[in-house]
């Protein structure tokens, strides 16, 4: 912790507080890190813990550089703070120490919430109305906790045995989860409607963004079922693979595509490496781990034999007004190609909520109010179904604020 505080000596303690201004959820972090300038690393880790129960989840998958240390005071003439690797510091060390954050709960109240969906939204909304007293039940699609927390970021980048934490404070505190049960087909919000005082929609963007190759194998994935294979173990002969994308789950995909044993893995990426989505850390770390990235380039179509793909005619591209476009003359060729996974977004299944009645906004996703409502009366929304930024703190930050929503109503 030694080399920690010295990072930490590094923070200006600034009044207007920048950082965190810029962080999602608020985090008092000139607070945080002047306990660990202290030593009093046990009050640091309550000061995040009593804010942020996903604390190091976010130490560990936040986009630091664009949130908490993009707005570091410090960094207009010397390096950021280094907030991110602070505090994740001090969520190990109070692991390693053993140190409890004890919740302070409410008596009952009576009420009732049914929470869809147990992704990051879902799971922080919960747990904040758990704390006033509220029974909360809450229904997830898949057979396990968690949503992208568990089968969206991979096991290299996020320990489950983190999310399992979190997941059995939230069911200490009285929640009861009810898996497999898929809004539109196991239950309605109608239903819950019925049965609940309110409910919170943390669903997710399952669809993915794809287009046509011009083949019919079965070796092409969207990354989130490529990724929920990979965390289930699912065995795939790969090949030479080709991600196409160039945001963190393409990273993601491409990294655990090497883990599963592919022959090569090379991302495909129209736009160049200075205007992709991804962390360069996340690039980094995918290129360390073998992985080829090739840039201004963009796959047209497949090539296939008896049923099987070979490989992908590409274009080079270029960027202008920085939109990546077909280059005038652009070489054509082809890469070795086995398997295809396409990373390149997500989105709302748009047909399921207009089906349940819900309102969606000009861009396909949930439409809500500054507090999280939707247009239905008590059914509020957060995450990656309203928001096209798909950061998990934005996420945890919209479930907190739409159980904020909910308390003051009821």
């Amino acid at each position: 912790m030694e080399d920690i505080k010295k990072l930490a000596e590094e923070c200006f303690n600034c009044k207007n507080k920048p950082c965190s201004q810029g962080c999602p959820m608020k985090t008092n972090i000139p607070e945080f890190i002047q306990e660990v300038k202290s030593d009093n690393y046990e009050e640091a880790f309550n000061i995040l813990h009593r804010n942020n129960i996903f604390s190091h989840i976010c130490s560990l998958v936040c986009p630091q550089e664009k949130q908490c240390e993009g707005n570091c005071i410090r960094g207009i003439k010397f390096t950021p703070t280094h907030i991110g690797k602070i505090e994740k510091a001090v969520n190990e060390f109070a692991e390693k120490n053993n140190y409890k954050f004890v919740e302070d709960k409410k008596e009952s109240n009576g009420k009732r919430v049914a929470i869809v969906g147990s992704g990051p939204s879902g799971l922080e909304c919960a747990y904040e109305l758990l704390l006033d007293g509220f029974e909360v039940d809450i229904y997830e699609k898949e057979n396990e906790i968690g949503g992208l927390l568990t089968y969206g970021i991979p096991d290299f980048r996020l320990e489950k045995s983190i999310v399992e934490r979190i997941i059995s404070k939230i069911e200490s505190l009285g929640a009861t989860f009810y898996l497999n049960q898929k809004l539109g087909e196991n239950i309605s919000i109608k239903e819950l409607s019925e049965k609940y005082d309110s409910v919170f929609l943390g669903v997710g963007a399952p669809v993915s963004s794809t287009y046509n190759l011009g083949v019919k194998s079965s070796n092409i994935f969207d990354s989130d079922e490529f990724l929920k294979k990979y965390h289930c173990g699912e065995k795939i002969n790969l090949g030479n693979t080709v991600i196409i994308g160039g945001g963190n789950v393409a990273m993601d995909s491409a990294r655990a595509a090497i883990r599963m044993g592919a022959d090569t893995v090379k991302i495909l990426y129209r736009r160049d490496r200075e205007h992709m989505p991804a962390r360069e850390i996340e690039l980094d770390d995918a290129i360390s781990d073998g992985v080829i990235f090739k840039e201004l380039v963009r796959v047209e179509s497949a090539n296939e034999k008896d049923g099987k793909i070979i490989s992908v005619n590409c274009i080079e591209t270029e960027i202008i007004d920085n939109k990546a476009v077909d280059k005038e003359g652009g070489r054509r060729y082809t890469e070795d190609a086995n398997t295809i996974i396409f990373a390149i977004g997500l989105k709302p299944d748009k047909n399921m909520l207009e089906q349940q009645g819900l309102e969606l906004n000009e861009k396909g996703y949930l439409k809500i109010d500054e507090n999280g409502k939707t247009s239905i009366p008590n059914v509020y929304a957060g995450g990656d179904v309203c928001d096209n930024i798909a950061y998990v703190c934005r996420a945890i930050a919209s479930g907190k604020k739409a159980a904020n929503s909910i308390k003051r109503v009821m």
